[in-house]
């Protein structure tokens, strides 16, 4: 599956390399509540054809009427506010006070290999950074490590594009399918590893990536960079240990497990017997989840996504 960005870019080269004309169109600045987080694209042909969101679904018939009245930006990048007035709020659907700046570029076929080297990278899982000139509408692109939030002034927009944020669950049990149903609404990757065949014959939830490797093997292969988590959830220490003790030693952005609290204090004791350093061990989140008084699956499922989304604001890595 490829997350929404992989879609916006793909959609976007198509057009051009089919003729079509194209506008690109990015959540440059919010001011106060918004339906869709800054940098949210959307893109939209000459034909209407929209892939992406920036709103509910009426920012998106303002720019489909100025389509059509052949108002959008045909030369340097234009840049509409929306939700100026109360009225607007209304109109457009924005919480009340939010106001947001859309940035539009039109695209033409100088940018088809830009989109096709941002869709490369994203694909191997890089992170590139887009420079776009304001005044001219040219773009340059530059290799990052790590993404940034996205930064607007009076010329230049600069806008990271990175992986989406991929998720290891160890264990497929009914916690992993409620986790995962989130998770893909989220635009996550999800693999769900375990090493017994019978509990992935079980599995019924489509859009996931079953792997029936050792936990650390799954870890190394698919958990080992900035945008990667992993959580286990088997309360079997011969599986969730092997995971655990991988996925601590890499650099990756959380690491949990579910548990109690006594439950995660003798995990702890096991991974010290393991050489793992006090720091290390300290990156463990568990119990994992916020605290919300959570009992079923599916109300641990929200609030073990809760955390992630918590910490991603964040920019964290460690536990609050």
């Amino acid at each position: 599956m490829q997350s929404i960005d992989q879609l916006i870019v793909a959609a976007a080269a198509d057009a051009l390399e089919q003729g079509r004309r194209g506008w690109l169109c990015c959540i440059a600045e919010t001011f106060g509540a918004s339906p869709r987080p800054l940098g949210s694209l959307l893109f939209l042909d000459s034909d209407g054809n929209l892939t992406g969101s920036l709103s509910g679904g009426c920012i998106e018939d303002d720019l489909l009427e100025r389509l059509a009245a052949g108002q959008l930006a045909v030369g340097a990048p234009e840049v509409i506010e929306y939700g100026v007035t109360p009225e607007e709020n209304e109109r457009f659907g924005l919480p009340c006070g939010g106001r947001m700046r859309i940035v539009i570029e039109a695209l033409d076929e100088s940018k088809l290999a830009l989109l096709r080297t941002l869709a490369s990278a994203l694909a191997q899982r890089r992170v590139l950074r887009r420079y776009v000139d304001l005044v001219g509408g040219d773009w340059r692109l530059e290799e990052r490590k790590v993404c940034e939030p996205l930064c607007l002034d009076e010329n230049t927009l600069i806008q990271d594009f990175g992986p989406r944020f991929q998720l290891l669950l160890v264990g497929a049990n009914e916690l992993a399918r409620c986790i995962s149903e989130i998770a893909l609404a989220m635009d996550y990757r999800v693999v769900v590893c375990d090493p017994r065949a019978d509990r992935l014959q079980q599995w019924g939830l489509a859009g996931v990536e079953l792997v029936g490797d050792m936990p650390d093997d799954a870890v190394m292969a698919y958990a080992r960079d900035a945008h990667s988590m992993v959580i286990t959830l088997t309360h079997d220490p011969r599986i969730d240990d092997m995971a655990l003790m991988q996925a601590l030693l890499e650099d990756i952005f959380y690491v949990g497990a579910l548990g109690s609290e006594r439950t995660s204090a003798k995990r702890r004791e096991r991974l010290r017997l393991l050489d793992l350093s006090e720091d290390q061990i300290a990156r463990l989140h568990a119990p994992v989840g916020l605290n919300i008084g959570s009992k079923s699956a599916m109300e641990i499922a929200v609030a073990i996504m809760a955390e992630l989304t918590q910490l991603r604001a964040r920019g964290s890595r460690r536990v609050a």
